[in-house]
């Protein structure tokens, strides 16, 4: 129903000029307590502008437009343990198919428990039912400024048809000191209160404490300064489907609303559970003190032999069969690391060592992915060499070069592929006339590396003292490990080529 239209049997907001100074009604607003006379202040109303006159035609020489309305009357400033300000709320979601047929169907002004029982005891002791249609539309609109919570007192102006807002106030009573002595004795019985209310929650067992938490059908007591005297008028009840959002998000509003504030009630229910466990732990039984007498422990005694320990199994165990599932690791993957795991663990129990303890995080990498079967790049293997090398901070590249070492000389292979060294005078230098006996052309030296002149094949000498083969294109200086060391630098070549070839 729009915002301006009014029901029949219900004044008119524009007739509360004429009830402000005592003309063409009997009705007063009700009296405003004088600790809330200055929560919020309205601005003065704007002159009307005369009908006969457009708001721009004035003459040259006419006087400023008054300024604008501000967008909110709260003073937040003023704010303090028993005064909070809330801004103004945005509109509700907006109505659907079904709410918009229906005008009187409300938005979900509520979505918890005690929300509901807010607006549950507003609606079941209004006396009608349209005013409560015209303030939900009036609280989904957004006609409700900043809202004032005191103890007993919500407070807020409400927008009508006219320029000034009305000022509503929505009353409840307060607690006396012994309801709310019995609200925090309940609230320290369970741990789960505390927590509950700390979480922004109301649980039903405190609010059924005995204690009247919630209101009743009768115990809100709206007052407005429009002309309405319906019990609430539409200003009133659009400010009380707006208080429920608040209590919705914040129950310590509700206990506001009854009369204390919440870090007083923190501060109290943190008093009463330190003084509940200090009375529990005097009435509790002291425990026997831990130990054992004196005598005891110095009596001659002979601990029993400890058993012989178990036989060590002949083999690592295979370990279970993972399944794939989409998104999950692969499977294949976690069998190895599982197998790796395994074996490790079978050599240090049998030998008391680790035969990887030792390595770098490099070398456990190139070890790791040197014991994936196979010898194509499949996609799990992709896989497994791109996680492995970001792992080492290496390129794949570099991960499958060093795999081919490690396979051709394992750690050994490694060092040779990667460590170059000058070999002392001997076996290195005898290596060159073996090579010429072998119809081989003569090959030049580098350090512990022998290379074909043509620049294709490579001998590299360990320091273990085995001769390793290396391949590449001619010129591209792109070293691969190929064959199987051997103390013999031309027994190391073969496989590689026929002479004629090399």
């Amino acid at each position: 129903m729009p915002a301006g239209t009014e029901e029949a049997g219900e004044p008119r907001e524009g007739a509360d000029h004429n009830a402000a100074s005592g003309q063409g009604s009997s009705h007063r607003a009700a009296p405003i307590p004088t600790d809330q006379a200055d929560t919020l202040v309205p601005p003065a109303v704007p002159p009307a502008v005369p009908p006969t006159q457009h708001p721009h035609d004035t003459a040259p020489d006419a006087a400023p437009p008054l300024p604008r309305v501000p967008h909110s009357m709260a003073a937040p400033s003023r704010d303090g343990e028993l005064r909070r300000t809330f801004p103004a709320l945005p509109s509700p979601a907006t109505r659907t198919s079904s709410t918009a047929a229906d005008p009187a169907a409300s938005p979900q002004f509520a979505e918890t428990w005690w929300g509901n029982a807010w607006i549950g005891a507003l609606e079941q002791g209004a006396l009608d039912p349209k005013r409560l249609a015209r303030g939900r539309t009036y609280a989904e609109q957004g006609h409700v400024d900043a809202i004032t919570v005191t103890p007993g007192v919500v407070l807020a102006y409400v927008q009508g048809s006219r320029p000034r807002p009305y000022r509503v106030q929505v009353r409840l009573r307060t607690l006396d000191d012994a309801e709310w002595a019995r609200f925090l004795d309940v609230a320290v019985e369970r741990p789960g209160h505390i927590a509950a209310l700390l979480d922004r929650e109301l649980p039903h067992s405190l609010a059924d404490c005995g204690v009247p938490l919630l209101p009743g059908p009768r115990d809100l007591d709206p007052h407005c300064s429009c002309p309405d005297r319906g019990h609430p008028c539409k200003h009133a009840a659009a400010l009380c489907y707006q208080t429920a959002r608040l209590l919705d998000a914040d129950p310590f509003v509700l206990l506001l609303l009854r009369g204390r504030g919440e870090r007083e009630l923190l501060d109290a229910l943190s008093r009463l559970n330190a003084a509940r466990a200090a009375r529990a732990a005097q009435e509790r039984e002291p425990a026997p003190l831990p130990g054992v007498r004196a005598t005891e422990v110095l009596a001659a005694r002979r601990l029993p032999p400890l058993p012989p320990p178990l036989p060590a199994p002949a083999h690592p165990e295979q370990p279970p069969a993972y399944p794939a599932a989409p998104g999950g690791p692969d499977p294949f993957a976690l069998d190895q690391l599982a197998t790796d795991a395994a074996a490790r663990a079978h050599a240090l129990l049998t030998t008391g060592r680790d035969p990887v303890g030792e390595l770098t995080l490099w070398q456990d990498a190139v070890r790791l992915a040197a014991a994936r079967p196979g010898s194509g790049l499949t996609a799990g293997t992709r896989a497994l060499y791109a996680s492995l090398a970001s792992a080492a901070e290496r390129t794949p590249s570099e991960l499958a070069r060093a795999v081919a070492a490690w396979r051709q000389g394992g750690l050994e292979g490694l060092a040779v592929l990667e460590e170059p060294w000058d070999p002392p005078a001997g076996r290195f230098d005898r290596a060159r006339p073996l090579l010429l006996a072998a119809d081989l052309p003569a090959f030049r030296p580098w350090r512990n590396h022998l290379t074909h002149p043509r620049g294709h094949v490579q001998l590299r000498f360990g320091r273990d003292g085995l001769w390793y083969a290396y391949e590449s294109e001619p010129g591209d200086e792109d070293w691969w490990p190929r064959g199987t060391p051997d103390l013999d630098p031309v027994g190391a070549l073969t496989g590689l080529g026929t002479p004629n070839d090399l």
